[in-house]
């Protein structure tokens, strides 16, 4: 092999190396946790209106119930929040599916909040409590606790 055939052969494995980095950051990107707010974390107990199943990440949307089990209200209309889960296949592998939890699953989420103040944030936990809440509220002990389902 000559000195030029040696130069072609690295310049073209270098140039294949840059290509392949250049494909894989945006796959790295998408898993920027850079919107959340990390530093802060929140609870909510309330009554899945809608399950998003996605490739990448799940969405569970639900509505905020207080301490007794009644909608928190805000502006005439019932306080909507929402988590960002695990994708759809990671969940179904730990029993989380739009038939495990349908509409109207009463349930407790711990996450981190969106940085704009918008009512979404990345899932930390779930607990699942069933279709109506329990006496002492959907905790660990009243409910099953779903692993598998933190967005990463």
């Amino acid at each position: 092999m000559t000195m030029k055939s040696r130069k072609a052969c690295l310049v073209a494995g270098l140039a294949g190396i840059m290509s392949l980095g250049v494909m894989i950051a945006p796959a790295l990107s998408h898993h920027s946790f850079a919107m959340y707010d990390q530093q802060q974390t929140k609870t909510y107990t309330g009554r899945l209106t809608r399950f998003i199943p996605g490739g990448n990440h799940s969405q569970l949307i639900f509505e905020v119930l207080d301490a007794e089990g009644k909608q928190v209200m805000q502006n005439g209309k019932p306080l909507l929040w929402g988590v960002e889960t695990a994708s759809a296949a990671a969940m179904s592998r730990q029993g989380v599916t739009v038939v495990t939890f349908p509409l109207g699953t009463i349930l407790t989420v711990t996450l981190h909040p969106l940085r704009d103040g918008r009512p979404m944030g990345a899932m930390t936990s779930l607990i699942k409590c069933g279709t109506s809440l329990p006496k002492g509220g959907c905790t660990k002990e009243t409910g099953q606790v779903m692993t598998g389902t933190q967005a990463t």
